[in-house]
């Protein structure tokens, strides 16, 4: 498993804990449960429009995807998610698909079977309310996109999703310094934040320009937080981390 765990849902209890401190038990209670580990292909949709599961996927290792698609073949990404995310945890209540999920690239997931996790979170309450917290977390995360969408500029666009997805790996451990991962491909970018790729293009040469960031081999590197965040007008608040600070200009290392 990544980053030195041995247990999967691990993985889990880590990204809880970068949101609310999760008890003992609950953590106990969290890591007994029942799992099946999977290695998939990248750009493998792993739920679609219209199915009904019956199981939620965990992130171990690797980016997934959430997205709609459009009958003349256009496609709306509407989240990334990493290790440690439960992207499907609604598919718990909401047992018919409005959307699909999708691997970004090749990725290691733990498949939770629904009743087991009923069980769980019935004998453990406190459990439940942290994944109903991560439940509402990540419908701040779509705020905070319909708010980019609608009203920043194509720089500030893409600015704030810098600096959100470099806030989400810090949190559970995937960045150095102000270095991270970005799995995404320009054009996978583009249709998450509303732009072609011509325009995405141009935006990131302005932000390699303006000695901002620095990409290369799928990593982003943030040369400038204190910059990047004023273009992106970026505020964390809407990440609800349990250790909401910006960076304190730490030393650049390479991922």
């Amino acid at each position: 498993m990544p980053n030195g765990y041995n247990a999967p849902m691990e993985m889990l209890a880590r990204k809880l804990d970068s949101i609310a401190r999760i008890s003992d038990a609950d953590r106990e209670a969290l890591l007994a449960l029942p799992h099946t580990v999977r290695n998939l292909p990248a750009r493998h949709d792993i739920v679609r429009f219209g199915d009904r599961p019956n199981q939620s996927c965990l992130v171990l290792q690797g980016w997934v995807y959430r997205y709609s698609a459009l009958a003349e073949g256009g496609r709306q990404i509407l989240s990334f998610y990493i290790a440690g995310d439960l992207p499907d945890l609604q598919s718990l209540h909401l047992h018919r698909m409005d959307h699909n999920l999708a691997t970004l690239t090749s990725c290691v997931v733990a498949l939770v079977a629904h009743d087991d996790l009923r069980a769980v979170l019935l004998k453990n309450p406190g459990l439940a309310a942290t994944l109903w917290r991560d439940s509402l977390i990540d419908a701040a995360h779509y705020r905070e996109r319909i708010t980019s969408l609608g009203r920043r500029q194509a720089l500030g666009r893409v600015a704030h999703m810098f600096c959100e997805l470099y806030l989400r790996q810090k949190a559970v451990g995937l960045t150095r310094g102000l270095s991270c991962p970005l799995a995404p491909k320009q054009s996978e970018l583009a249709d998450s934040l509303g732009l072609t790729s011509v325009h995405l293009n141009r935006v990131l040469r302005t932000l390699r320009g303006r000695g901002l960031v620095t990409l290369g081999g799928g990593i982003l590197t943030i040369e400038n937080w204190d910059a990047l965040a004023e273009v992106a007008e970026f505020d964390p608040t809407f990440l609800h981390l349990a250790n909401n600070s910006a960076p304190a200009h730490p030393t650049v290392e390479t991922v």
